[in-house]
Order: structure tokens, then C-alpha cells, then sequence
């Protein structure tokens, strides 16, 4: 029997043409650059936000022997115990009387507040004198800004002013000790420093509570 040639051979075949597959990065590279250069901006210009803990006066013209007693006579000492409990006294631990009192306006912020009269009297009026000084000129209100910020510094730190002594025990909290500094500047003090809880607090403290 006679084969029919149809001829058609590899031209019957189906080409397929081939593609290279390319990514351009090009963009992207760009995109990484300007996020880059964003975050390299916001880190420079954001400043860290700290609070500013001013130890009690070292003063040259203040004898060494009379030192303590002057920090002694104008110190509150405030005990952060467990369960939000916090305790006070003032003056010297030997002759003072331990006090139970609480969180907020009515409670630590109002014995606080109490002792430094002087200073919240003067900051008030400092604050009603520079409320008409708000200027629409950018680089005067700025200014007035660093000016305000200054003298509040003189009036927070003046002589005279109590000196705050911070004990936290070790069943406080993290947040019952920013609570009480955040309390430093409501009451405008200016002179404190944190310290360590010693037996005498402790046995101050036990006392209380029975």
C-alpha cells in the first residue's frame, strides 16, 4: 500500500516563542531610599522625652555640718509600697510620724501641694504673665517658651522649696513610681531623687499597718 506524504513535516509543529522573565527593582531600590532618608529625619529631629531629676542643693556657701540638716528640714519622704498603697512623712525619720495617704488630687497631690504653697503661688502667677505673651511670630514665641521654661526652673529649684525623697519598695510598681513622678511636676517641685527603702521605713511602715 502507497504511504500519502501530507507534506507538512515539522511545520506542523507549534512554535512557542520564549520569554525572559525580568523584574525591574529599580523602583524599589528608590522606595527603600526615600523610607531610608524618612526614618533618618524622624529619629534626628524626635527628641528622647525625660524627666529631669534635680538632686538636693550642693552649694558652696552652705556649710557641710548644716547640709542635712537643711535637706532634713525641707524633705517629704514618700514610701511606695504594694497594693497601691503610699505612705509619707516629713522631716526627720527619727521624729516624724508616718502617714497613709492615696493616688490623685485629693491625696498625695494635695499634701504636696500644701508643702510647696510658695512656689505653686509664684508659678501661677508666672503662667497668668505669659498668657498674653503668645505671639503669632514663630521665632518670638519660641522665645517666650525657652523664657517661661527657665524662670519655672528658678522657681521649682529656689531655696526654700521641699526636696522630695522617693522609696519605692519591691512590691510596688512601675506604674506607681511614674505616677509619683509625674506628681513632681504637677506640685512644681523640683528637687528629688529616688531612693532605696531602708529598715527603718520598713519598720515604719509595719508599724502602721498593724
Amino acid at each position: 500500500m502507497a504511504q500519502i506524504d501530507t507534506g507538512g513535516g515539522d511545520q506542523g509543529k507549534s512554535k512557542q516563542k520564549k520569554m525572559n522573565a525580568r523584574v525591574d527593582f529599580t523602583p524599589m531600590v528608590d522606595m527603600i531610599m526615600l523610607l531610608v532618608t524618612f526614618f533618618m529625619l524622624c529619629t534626628t529631629l524626635l527628641k528622647p522625652q525625660t524627666m529631669e531629676i534635680v538632686m538636693p542643693s550642693d552649694k558652696e556657701d552652705i556649710k557641710k555640718e548644716n547640709k542635712s540638716q537643711v535637706q532634713t528640714d525641707e524633705a517629704i519622704t514618700i514610701i511606695i509600697d504594694k497594693d497601691n498603697k503610699i505612705y509619707y512623712f516629713e522631716g526627720k525619720p527619727s521624729e516624724a510620724t508616718l502617714q497613709e495617704t492615696s493616688y490623685g488630687k485629693d491625696g498625695i497631690r494635695a499634701v504636696l501641694l500644701n508643702k510647696n504653697k510658695q512656689a505653686k503661688a509664684e508659678v501661677d502667677k508666672l503662667k497668668k504673665e505669659f498668657e498674653g505673651k503668645y505671639s503669632a511670630n514663630a521665632e518670638k514665641d519660641k522665645k517666650n517658651k525657652a523664657e517661661f521654661k527657665e524662670r519655672l526652673s528658678k522657681i521649682k529649684n529656689a531655696d526654700g522649696t521641699p526636696t522630695a525623697i522617693i522609696k519605692p519598695t519591691d512590691a510596688s510598681t512601675y506604674k506607681n513610681l511614674i505616677d509619683i513622678l509625674d506628681e513632681m511636676a504637677n506640685c512644681y517641685i523640683g528637687k528629688y531623687v529616688i531612693d532605696k527603702v531602708n529598715e527603718q521605713d520598713k519598720a515604719m511602715v509595719a508599724g502602721l499597718a498593724k
